[in-house]
């Protein structure tokens, strides 16, 4: 089977987690919370670790971070769609929190446990859709903004690290092996968040070993209940 797929990484964001806002706000959007939501671009190598890239963080590590969730990856194409959607002519890469903007890849093309090379030595594995939290709509002052990251699909996407290594920003990141042609993060998303999932394909991701295990067991839950 044909896995060829050429990807560039356009920039690299990290962050660690910081207070925003101020405590005595009245606004809620305006009270203090704490967040690694804000990613910053980096110029020049970056070493990827186990668990992240250098100089990256998560705060509240029961819902992020972790190996399964070691990079977030979103699609540079959806940029411009957003900016328009939105009204936000500043609306950057790493708008989302992700730590790789790529290339070449949105959620109809890439599948769960695909692997991909990126620079010299690094290898990473896909293994989850990504599930906006109420942050993201705290970071851009718009509550509703999570709610319609899942209505457009536009998600993004995270990957677990099987080798690590240094990138940076224009590296190549070609695809190395599809193990799941079916399961497209945009078809995932579907099955989790839609109203017209099977019970085969609930089934199905719920024993898929590639996926990431809170979500296997979110559609073990699903499947129990059908």
């Amino acid at each position: 089977q044909e896995t060829a797929m050429n990807c560039r990484i356009a920039s690299i964001q990290v962050g660690l987690p910081q207070t925003h806002g101020h405590p005595g706000a009245i606004d809620p959007m305006q009270k203090s919370w704490f967040s690694g939501i804000f990613k910053n671009p980096v110029d020049g190598p970056v070493e990827v670790g186990p668990v992240n890239l250098a100089g990256d963080g998560q705060a509240d590590l029961t819902v992020h971070g972790g190996p399964d969730k070691a990079i977030l990856g979103y699609a540079a194409a959806h940029y411009p769609t957003w900016q328009k959607e939105l009204g936000l002519e500043d609306f950057p890469a790493g708008a989302f929190g992700e730590n790789l903007t790529i290339e070449g890849a949105t959620e109809g093309e890439v599948c769960v446990g695909d692997i991909w090379s990126i620079g010299e030595t690094v290898q990473v594995q896909v293994s989850q859709p990504r599930s906006p939290c109420h942050k993201l709509g705290r970071k851009w002052k718009m509550p509703e903004l999570p709610k319609r990251v899942l209505a457009t699909g536009r998600s993004g996407w995270y990957f677990r690290v099987l080798q690590t290594g240094v990138i940076e920003a224009g590296c190549a990141m070609t695809l190395q092996e599809r193990l799941n042609p079916e399961w497209t993060i945009e078809r995932v998303n579907r099955v989790r968040y839609g109203k017209e999932a099977s019970d085969n394909e609930i089934a199905a991701l719920a024993d898929l070993p590639e996926l990431a295990a809170s979500w296997r067991e979110a559609f073990q839950a699903k499947r129990v209940r059908v």
